[in-house]
């Protein structure tokens, strides 16, 4: 397609041209944001490395009774409105790899947020939460931690 081609659809489609703009600006504000908010997204096999290789603090947002039906192993269960970077829990983990879960990922990712606000280091949260964990066919212990 020619830059004659494109001028001539953008004058015929103008508001399919504007969405597309729309689009590709959203798009690269989202991977720039990404790239620079400080806490990375794990995929499942990378956590069970960072856990295998350099013993990551694994801090379940779920709430009690999920957390009971089946979390990863060796995970701390703290609940969402009792989250605090500054907690007797976290406070020796600053420099350690901390790695936030939750059932779907979606309130991991702002735990994971507030903790590199409070100067954490090394901070990770697992995209797709313990479902995802589940997707990939990874064992969860049952009961409490």
């Amino acid at each position: 397609m020619t830059p004659d081609e494109l001028l001539a659809f953008a004058g015929r489609h103008p508001y399919l041209s504007i969405a597309l703009v729309g689009l590709t600006i959203a798009l690269i504000y989202t991977e720039i944001t990404r790239l620079f908010r400080g806490y990375k997204a794990l995929r499942p096999a990378e956590l069970t490395s960072l856990i295998n290789r350099e013993n990551a603090l694994v801090i379940d947002l779920s709430a009690t009774k999920e957390f009971e039906k089946g979390h990863i192993a060796g995970s701390r269960s703290v609940q969402p409105s009792q989250f605090d970077p500054e907690s007797k829990l976290l406070a020796n983990a600053k420099s350690l790899p901390v790695v936030v879960v939750c059932r779907t990922g979606q309130g991991s990712a702002d735990a994971a947020k507030r903790l590199k606000k409070a100067g954490f280091e090394q901070v990770y949260w697992l995209d797709g939460g313990i479902m995802a964990w589940q997707q990939a066919d990874l064992p969860l212990i049952k009961g409490r931690a």
